[in-house]
């Protein structure tokens, strides 16, 4: 019986487990917390506000419960989930698909803040970091967590989630945007990227698009800057589009809503969109426009007739139907644009120019000197270059057609199914306008950067100072002590300031010769020492 252990020495008690738990995966807890907390606040931000406007409206169609529905679905849609409408007049559920892009923007801020401060610990910055895996575990986890009762309780009111579109886009949403936090607070670790770039990209390939030193490459600036060209052009069109139809969108806007709160509530709703539109009116740009209806395309070449649709201001700024003029063409500028600035930029990331040190009067370079100057230039092969402007090309065609995806989507059934531009579309136009515009602009951009540089002047830093050459009478003179050492010539005594023909001043004594030179000042004649 001695030998025998006893069964409660094996026992381990709740607090034990909890600990051990606690110990295998530090941080965890406060990872799943982070999540939840990042869930309630974005909740806690779109219920604040659609509560505003339901206090505020003076015809509320429901009471504080749909007002909360309405909360938990706008949050939803605001990670791109497809919504429901019910209360539609044929009582056919319409699906609800156009996601406002200006609304991801928090969900995507809070994950990214959560997971940054579940890997960082929150002990300062002598303590160690938590393991990235765990803080990204906990974070999505707890995330989920809370969006999961939120899209049930949404199901219950007049938008209702599709299911499959919510479990898909929440998930999505909360994977990447606590990667990036994670990825930000190990301080941004290329490894991670080389690893997913490896994976479906060559070694050549790949050091275009990140550099070897963990920075974007030549092709992924050049797309960005493109995309960047891209939705600003856009932007641009849309605003001039608007102030052309002024009077329509005036018009929209007033006949919409009454009283100042639902006035309000249609201009957030239009802010939340104009991302959407930006969008919208760069696909126009590109070529094939965008849908407002299965058989209602828009594009630069004509508009046909779209079905009726309720005056919404943004709606106002879509061009007129009929065939489209040189006004209309004039949208192809932007695509325009946007490859001369992707090819420019591949171009100058094709060169490296070398830099020669400024160098000394003695022809030896000081250390540590400034370099001075191009003096030869590592440029990129012909091939490379215009390979690198194909692969820009392509990056950015991929970025705009994953916007497009992202503004549009149906608005209804049958006329109403196909809303907004058609990615696939917009990414094969993007291309096309793009390719042969960047890899023309690399090429000339290469060919003026790689030009042979000019010896540029070289610089002379302050040296041992040798003396100059001077003649062997003006020596002399100077070391001869005499009223014209401690004179201007143009104030000597007796004299004018004129010169003689060998370029002495007047009425000065001649020269005594070579021999004075050797005399030093003590030994000089007395008549000559004073004056």
């Amino acid at each position: 019986m001695a030998d025998v252990t006893p069964m409660t020495a094996r026992r381990s008690t709740p607090a034990a487990l909890l600990a051990r738990v606690r110990d295998r995966s530090p941080g965890l807890p406060s990872a799943l917390l982070g999540g939840a907390l990042a869930a309630v606040l974005g909740l806690a931000a779109f219920t604040a506000l659609v509560m505003l406007l339901w206090i505020s409206s003076p015809y509320p169609d429901s009471g504080p419960g749909g007002a909360l529905h309405v909360a938990a679905a706008l949050w939803l849609l605001a990670h791109g989930a497809e919504l429901v409408r019910t209360d539609t007049l044929s009582g056919v559920p319409a699906p609800m698909g156009v996601s406002p892009l200006l609304l991801l923007v928090l969900p995507v801020w809070l994950l990214r803040r959560a997971a940054c401060d579940a890997a960082d610990g929150g002990a300062g910055d002598e303590a160690p970091l938590v393991p990235g895996r765990t803080a990204w575990t906990g974070v999505v986890l707890g995330y989920l967590a809370v969006g999961a009762p939120a899209a049930l309780h949404a199901a219950g009111g007049g938008l209702r989630p599709a299911w499959v579109w919510t479990g898909v886009c929440v998930t999505l949403v909360a994977v990447a945007a606590a990667g990036a936090g994670v990825w930000t607070a190990y301080g941004r670790p290329s490894g991670p990227l080389e690893r997913v770039l490896g994976a479906v990209l060559p070694r050549g390939v790949r050091h275009l698009v990140l550099g070897p030193d963990g920075r974007p490459g030549a092709a992924a600036r050049a797309a960005a800057a493109g995309a960047v060209v891209l939705t600003g052009g856009g932007t641009l069109l849309l605003a001039v589009s608007l102030g052309g139809h002024g009077g329509e969108t005036r018009g929209a806007f007033l006949r919409l809503t009454e009283g100042w709160s639902g006035w309000l509530a249609v201009l957030l709703l239009c802010v939340t969109l104009v991302p959407n539109a930006a969008v919208w009116a760069a696909a126009y740009a590109v070529g094939p426009g965008f849908f407002l209806g299965t058989d209602a395309p828009v594009t630069p070449l004509g508009s046909a007739p779209a079905p009726p649709l309720p005056p919404f201001p943004l709606l106002a700024a879509v061009p007129d139907t009929g065939a489209g003029t040189a006004v209309n063409w004039a949208a192809g500028a932007v695509p325009l644009t946007a490859g001369l600035v992707v090819g420019y930029f591949v171009g100058r990331g094709t060169t490296t120019h070398g830099r020669a040190p400024a160098a000394r009067t003695d022809g030896r370079a000081p250390a540590g000197a400034r370099p001075r100057g191009r003096t030869s230039a590592e440029v990129w092969t012909r091939g490379r270059t215009a390979g690198a402007a194909a692969l820009a090309g392509v990056l950015c065609a991929a970025l705009l057609a994953l916007l497009a995806a992202l503004a549009g989507g149906p608005l209804g059934v049958a006329a109403l199914s196909r809303f907004g531009p058609v990615w696939w579309q917009v990414g094969a136009a993007t291309l096309a306008w793009l390719g042969p515009t960047a890899i023309a602009t690399s090429l000339a951009v290469r060919a003026w950067r790689g030009r042979a540089p000019a010896d540029p002047p070289t610089e002379r830093l302050p040296g041992p100072r040798a003396p100059r050459d001077r003649p062997l009478a003006r020596r002399s003179r100077a070391l001869v002590p005499g009223p014209h050492r401690w004179f201007p010539r143009s104030r000597q005594p007796g004299g004018d300031g004129r010169k003689t023909p060998d370029g002495l001043p007047r009425d000065l004594p001649p020269d005594p010769g070579p021999t004075a030179a050797a005399l030093r000042p003590e030994e000089a004649p007395s008549g000559d020492s004073g004056g």
